[in-house]
């Protein structure tokens, strides 16, 4: 048995909502706001890991941290081979194709053949358009994707947006959505069998502190995930 758990936790928009989770919980001694990466609360038995958030998978997945919380819509781009037990609820937003409102405004999308699309959900983005029988040519990017269309590098973009407020600013209109994403726990395959009773245990915790919020249901932003 190990002497503590490792969980990892992604820096930025669900690092806020994740550290009020594990206060909850009882978790002692984090600070979201330190430069530190590595926390440890000997009395809860939890080492907390902050990680970029498309990095939170791998480290699940190779052991280096027994469970993590990381979006739906990085599950989805990444696919990586971990249990995915719990979600969360918080950190709602949805994977979208916009572009800018002029062109927007003469565009049909159904008569598109062939676009170029700017995003770091390249695999999403693929999927998407294949499945419509439309060829993309897709420029991977890895921040400031709204950008793109301003400066000619693409036309159209594909990216995550809670409130639509960055898109407005940028002058760019939602054309589709591809998916809706919250928080999920995510556990490393062979934690789960040689830990399972303090993994499962944490799991319950982490599901009776969300049960004590408002609840996801079946027809709530939180509960749809696919993409279509």
């Amino acid at each position: 048995m190990k002497d503590v758990l490792t969980l990892a936790l992604p820096k930025g928009r669900l690092l806020d909502p994740a550290l009020a989770l594990l206060r909850d919980l009882g978790v002692e001694g984090i600070d979201g706001d330190s430069r530190r990466l590595i926390f440890t609360d000997p009395k809860r038995e939890l080492r907390v890991l902050f990680l970029k958030p498309a990095d939170v998978p791998a480290y699940v997945l190779y052991g280096a941290a027994d469970l993590g919380i990381v979006g739906k819509d990085i599950l989805l781009e990444q696919e990586p081979d971990v249990y995915e037990p719990l979600d969360l609820g918080f950190g709602f937003c949805r994977l979208v194709v916009a572009e800018p409102r002029e062109l927007r405004e003469r565009d049909d999308p159904t008569k598109w053949s062939w676009v170029r699309v700017a995003t770091k959900y390249p695999r999403l983005t693929e999927a998407y358009f294949s499945n419509r029988g439309i060829q993309v040519e897709i420029v991977r990017l890895d921040g400031s994707i709204e950008l793109a269309p301003l400066v000619g590098l693409a036309e159209r973009i594909v990216d995550l947006v809670q409130s639509g407020e960055t898109l407005r600013a940028n002058g760019l209109v939602e054309v589709a959505e591809i998916a809706r994403s919250t928080a999920r726990i995510i556990v490393n395959r062979a934690s789960m069998k040689t830990e399972h009773a303090r993994v499962t245990g944490l799991i319950e915790v982490m599901r009776a502190a969300r049960g004590r919020q408002a609840p996801v249901s079946s027809h709530s932003p939180g509960a749809r995930t696919s993409v279509e």
